[in-house]
Parts: C-alpha cells; structure tokens; sequence
C-alpha cells in the first residue's frame, strides 16, 4: 500500500472538483466519502443530490478561514492531499476498511491524532475500487498548526502495518533513500510531448552519465553545460559554488520560461554537498590522457580495481564508498561497450543508482582507485578487445553480487533489491560479451592427453568444484585458456588455485566460464622467467669481461616446459 503525500495546496474546492470529477481520461466512478472527522455533519455530494462541492469545501476551511481573520498574516499552504493506493494484486476493500485505514494514516500523520477532538478537518474520499484520496485542510479547530514534520515517515511506517493486518502486499519499509517520484502533472507533460521519461528522471540520467568524466563539481556543470542542458549555478559574493540547478531543453512552464530542478529534487546522492564528496577527494589526481601511455588498458586497469572489492567491503563507510564508485564504473562501462551491449548494461546502471546510496556515510577516499578506472574508461577513445570486456563484465557481475550482499546483511532491502536487478542485467551483457570468445576458444581443440593433464590440475588445484567444472559446456574453452598461459609461462595449478580464492564458486551457474575470464585477465602477460632475470641482474651489475671466454659466455640451455612437452607430442 503506498500513500503519497502531495505538496500542500491552497485551493480545496479546485482538489474537491478533481475528486468528484470524471478524472483526466474518465476513469473516475461513483465518488463518495467513506470517512471524515467526528464533526462532519454534512450531506456528501457524491450521494445527495442538493449538497454541493462549495459548501463541502466552505465547511472544511472553517478553521482556516477563522483564523485567517484573526491573525495579519494569512495562511495559504493550508490542503493537504494524500492518495493511498493499493497494489493490483490486492483484494477488494469495502467502503468500511478503507475508512479504517484512512482513520490509521490520518492518526500517523498528526492530521487527527488519537483522542484528540480538535484535530484537523479531513475527509477520504473514494472514486475507485483500489484507491482513496485523503483531504484535509491543515489548521486544527483551535487554531493551530498540526505538527506535520517528518508525517510522510509515519504515514509508510503505518502502511507496513495496514498490510500486515489486512493481508494486503507487504512492502518494503521505506530509508529515506529514494528519489522522488514523478507526479501526475510531470508524467501527463511527457506523454504530451512524447517524451519517454519525466525531467527530472532524464535528468538524473544525464547527471549520472556526467560524473565519471568529472572530477570536480564544477566540471561537471561545465559537462553537462556542453551537453546541451540548462545549468543554473547559484555563487556566493567570493563565486564559491554554493548550489545548482539544471533544466531539460523543452522544458518551459507557461511563460514560455526554462523549468529548472535542484540537484537534491532530482535524486538525494545529487545534492551539491554530496557531489563534491565524492568528486573532489583529497588523493592528487593523475589526468586519464596522462594514463594512456601506461601499458596496461583501461579495461584491464578496471578489472584489476575490482580484485580488491571485496577486501573493501570490510568497513561500513569504505563498503558504502566502493558501492558508490561501483554505479560510476557501470555507467562508464555502458557509455564505451560497443552497441549490442549498451541497452543492457545502461539498464544496469540505470537499476543500480537505487543501489548506490543509503544512509550510511561514505569514506569517499577509500575508492579512489575505482574511482580513477570509471574516469580512464570514460575518458579513453578506444573500446575494448573481445576477452577484455567479457573479463571486465564478470568481474562487475561478482562485484555487484558482492555489494546485494553487504546490503541485504545490513537490511537495506531495497538498495539490495535495486543491486539484484542490475545484476540481471550485467548477466545478459557478460554472457553476450563471453559467447565469441568462448566459441573462438573451443574451435582450438587441444589433444586428448593434454585435456587430461589440465583436468589433473583441476581436480588438485579446485577438488570441490571439479566435477561441475569438468562437466560444464565451456570447459573446452577453458582448458584452451590454461593450456596458452602455461605456454606464457604460467602454473595451470597456480592460476587456477588463484582464480577460485578471488570469486567462490558455490553461487556460479557456470563455474569453467566464470574462471576463463579470471585466468585469461591474470595470465595476460608472460610470467617471468627467474634465469633470464638473474642473468640480467648479472649482466647489469658485472664488471665489462676482460677474458676471451668472458667475452664469449656459452649459450644457457632453457628449461623444458610441460607446453613443450604437448608440442613436441603433437
């Protein structure tokens, strides 16, 4: 059951008028009160055919109305509007449990409280079979203020309650988390300008997609400036940023004038505060084209920021840093994955904002490595190779089971909720991405012997997973995987013990696919060879010979592999 309450009004006979009315597309029936307050004592208009709408909203501003002519300043914010609405599989409620229940959430808001005769006047009326609204005109009948601070709290908390004793869906309790939701008017301007989303959720998009190229808050005003939005920044007298406003192009009241938001309006996590905690850290930032240089990709740089999730995980404000940097580094991914995949993987991001934030402060500094890979991979101009991306895409699938979890030990349900669905969604994409490179993996048979000594390794290296890694349909790939590093250099045992100690392997539907992406990400380079680096550490640190056989060494013989040993089999 949900109970919206909406913005305070000033004109209860116009919200009257709505109420009885045939509604914007007719789908109002039968209006008619099932509640009020004990003095009522008037006939309703949705049942007798004399009473009107004027004298039910005359009699309901009373108060206000005596009030107003005792005191100079006079009171305008005075209606308050609450729908209630229960959820499409809910049963049917009668007239007299809808009655009860609006009795309950007028009680939990400080409209009316228990035992108090001079609460404020409030009706509940009904024009469907699955929802009330409740009306009620915020000055109590000894002239007072109702004590309405912190009402929507109580009002969900008294929901969660109305459908445990009414057996109706049981909802999540609320943290004070969410981002707003669009109200009827915003979502009847998208339809009517054929929009797919509100402002203010296009927006929010936008900003989200914003954050990884900045690292400051003004420079991502200065982004989103340049990407065609309205940006109206509020300085102090020194030009201090002190706040920000941003307006979707198209976006104009009547006027004709540009409607702007407030960061905090469109989502919590986007209020100027918040931005520059986690943009502006204190660690000296290295710009992403001074990182293009560096040997390693920005993709394998991201993976390789991931291996250390988990071990972040440990403290609350660290966890909540790293889960907040996570939502940056998916967002980054969807901007730069090729095309197939952007759908997806923009679904991801968009599902786990409501995963991001919660009420736990965040030690921003603590992800500044996560931080810096979201930014190179926003900022690079090349996509990824096909091994690459799949080994990012997993490891971000393991990451973000890894923050579900944290969240569901913490009872954040819907944040654990919110990092369940883009997890959905981060599996479609890696196993899009994974599928070419697996079919490209098995195309290279490798000869039975050779699959019997890495099925060896296995079984010594994972004996508790080995029957479900032999057994998958990817393990022919894998093996391939092990048979190239070992011909790089690698230990097949050792990569393998390796890889399972980063990812558990219980929860894994396919336990050789998931490993084909850790081993090809940590064998990517050759592994060293211990001769040939003493032997330069020799050369590097000798004297220049001065003897003939100095200055003719004999050849070293190289050491003999279990790769060598196959390719001469072969």
């Amino acid at each position: 059951m949900i109970a919206a309450i909406k913005p305070a009004g000033s004109n209860t006979r116009g919200l009257l008028a709505y109420l009885y009315g045939p509604g914007r597309h007719d789908e109002h029936t039968d209006p008619h009160i099932v509640a009020g307050f004990a003095m009522l004592g008037m006939p309703d208009p949705g049942r007798a055919p004399d009473a009107t709408l004027t004298q039910l909203a005359h009699h309901l501003d009373a108060p206000v109305r005596l009030r107003n002519s005792e005191f100079g300043k006079k009171i305008t914010d005075h209606v308050w509007h609450c729908p209630v609405r229960a959820a499409p599989e809910d049963r049917y409620l009668s007239d007299a449990e809808w009655a009860e229940i609006a009795q309950r959430i007028v009680e939990a808001a400080g409209i009316a409280p228990p035992r108090d005769d001079l609460g404020c006047r409030w009706i509940a009326v009904r024009h469907a079979d699955d929802h009330i609204h409740i009306l009620a005109t915020t000055v109590r009948e000894d002239g007072r203020r109702p004590g309405l601070h912190d009402s929507g709290i109580r009002v969900g908390d008294a929901c969660r309650q109305i459908e445990k004793d009414y057996g109706l869906r049981r909802l999540k309790k609320g943290d004070r988390t969410a981002g707003h939701r669009p109200n009827q008017a915003e979502m009847h301007k998208a339809e009517r300008l054929g929009w797919e989303q509100t402002s203010r959720a296009w927006l929010q998009d936008r900003i989200r997609a914003a954050i990884p190229h900045a690292s400051s808050a003004e420079e991502l005003l200065a982004y989103l400036e340049a990407d065609g939005i309205a940006v109206k920044p509020r300085r102090g007298p020194s030009g201090d940023l002190l706040g920000y406003a941003v307006g979707r192009p198209g976006d104009r009241n009547k006027d004709g004038e540009q409607i702007f938001h407030p960061g905090g309006k469109i989502a919590p996590d986007l209020t100027l505060p918040k931005l520059k905690a986690h943009l502006e850290t204190t660690a000296p930032e290295e710009h992403p084209t001074a990182r293009r240089n560096r040997p390693i990709t920005p993709w394998h740089q991201a993976t390789d920021a991931l291996d250390t999730f988990h071990a972040g995980m440990a403290d609350d404000t660290h966890a909540q840093a790293q889960i907040t940097a996570l939502g940056e580094l998916i967002e980054a991914t969807a901007q730069k994955a090729p095309a197939n995949l952007q759908a997806e993987l923009r679904a991801a991001s968009r599902a786990f904002a409501r995963a991001q934030r919660s009420q736990i402060r965040a030690e921003n500094q603590a992800a500044h490595t996560l931080r810096t890979a979201a930014r190179d991979i926003a900022y690079t101009a090349t996509g990824p190779d096909g091994s690459a991306l799949a080994a990012l895409l997993t490891a971000l699938v393991w990451a973000t089971i890894v923050a579900a979890r944290w969240h569901e030990v913490k009872n954040h349900a819907h944040q654990t909720q919110a990092a369940r669905q883009s997890l959905h969604h981060l599996k479609t994409a890696a196993d899009h991405a994974l599928a070419p490179v697996v079919d490209s993996l098995t195309a290279r048979q490798l000869s039975n012997q050779a699959h019997r000594t890495l099925a060896h390794d296995i079984r010594t290296a994972i004996p508790d997973h080995a029957d479900r890694i032999l057994a998958d349909p990817t393990w022919p790939a894998l093996a391939t995987v092990l048979a190239d590093a070992e011909t790089g250099g690698h230990k097949p045992h050792q990569l393998l013990k390796e890889a399972a100690a980063q990812r558990e392997l219980t929860t894994a539907r396919q336990p050789a696919r998931v490993l084909i992406t850790r081993i090809q990400h940590t064998s990517r380079n050759p592994a060293p060879n211990p001769r040939a680096e003493a032997a330069r550490r020799r050369t590097t640190m000798a004297p220049m010979p001065s003897s003939p056989r100095a200055r003719n060494p004999q050849p070293t013989t190289a050491p003999t592999t279990r790769a060598d040993q196959r390719h001469r089999q072969r």
